[in-house]
C-alpha cells in the first residue's frame, strides 16, 4: 500500500509529455522532456557521423553552410535544427538522409 501512494505521488509530479518541462533549447523554446532527449540523440548522431568522416566541425560549417556555433549546439542537443538544415548537414556529411530520396 505505501508503494502505491508513492507512485501515485511521483505520478501526480511528473509533467504530461506534451506539456513544457521546463528545458529550453538554444534558441530560447521551452522543450518536453522527449523532445529534449530527441535533439540530444541528433546531436549524438551528427557528431558520430562527423567523426566517422573524420570532418572537423569547421569542415563540416564550410560543407554545409551552417556556421560552426551552431553545429556546435545541435552537437550538443541545444540546437532546434529544421529539416533543411538537418538535410545541408546530411549532404555535407554525405549520410543518406532519408531512404529513396533521390535530392532532385
Amino acid at each position: 500500500m505505501r508503494s502505491v501512494a508513492r507512485n501515485e505521488a511521483q505520478f501526480r509530479d511528473e509533467s504530461p509529455p506534451d506539456e513544457p518541462s521546463g528545458v529550453i533549447s538554444a534558441g530560447g523554446t521551452v522543450l518536453s522532456l522527449y523532445e529534449s532527449e530527441f535533439l540530444s540523440q541528433l546531436g549524438e548522431r551528427v557528431r558520430t557521423a562527423r567523426a566517422q568522416r573524420e570532418m572537423s566541425r569547421r569542415e563540416l560549417a564550410r560543407q554545409s553552410g551552417i556556421s560552426e556555433r551552431y553545429i556546435a549546439q545541435i552537437e550538443a542537443g541545444r540546437g532546434n535544427v529544421s529539416i533543411v538544415l538537418l538535410l545541408r548537414l546530411a549532404q555535407a556529411i554525405r549520410c543518406e538522409p532519408f531512404a529513396g530520396w533521390e535530392g532532385k
